[in-house]
């Protein structure tokens, strides 16, 4: 990881993007086609909210949790780019998803 403080703001900015994309998605006339999106969108979430928090206080375990935020941040970005095209929520999710992915490297 190059910069802890960038990536537990990017973190902080994705569980976000991602809490407001599932929110969108529960209000969208086809929920069950977003399906997918929604869980992912919760799991990343949390897994970044909780990446972020073990960073911020300099748990030992905060650096080992950054590889499984990146591999939930890819899923839930490549999922919601199946929809980026009709929802911007998506879209924006995607991007901030990508961006953590990044920045916890």
């Amino acid at each position: 990881m190059k910069n802890v403080k960038e990536c537990i703001q990017a973190c902080l900015d994705c569980a976000i993007a991602c809490e407001t994309c599932a929110s969108a998605c529960l209000k969208e006339d086809n929920v069950k086609m977003m399906a997918q999106c929604i869980l992912l969108d919760r799991d990343c979430a949390d897994i970044c909210f909780t990446t972020a928090a073990l960073l911020a206080r300099g748990s030992a375990h905060g650096e080992h949790l950054t590889k499984e935020c990146q591999e939930i941040c890819l899923a839930c970005a490549a999922e919601c780019e199946k929809h980026a095209a009709h929802y911007d929520h998506c879209k924006q999710c995607a991007e901030a998803c990508k961006k953590c992915a990044e920045a916890c490297a």
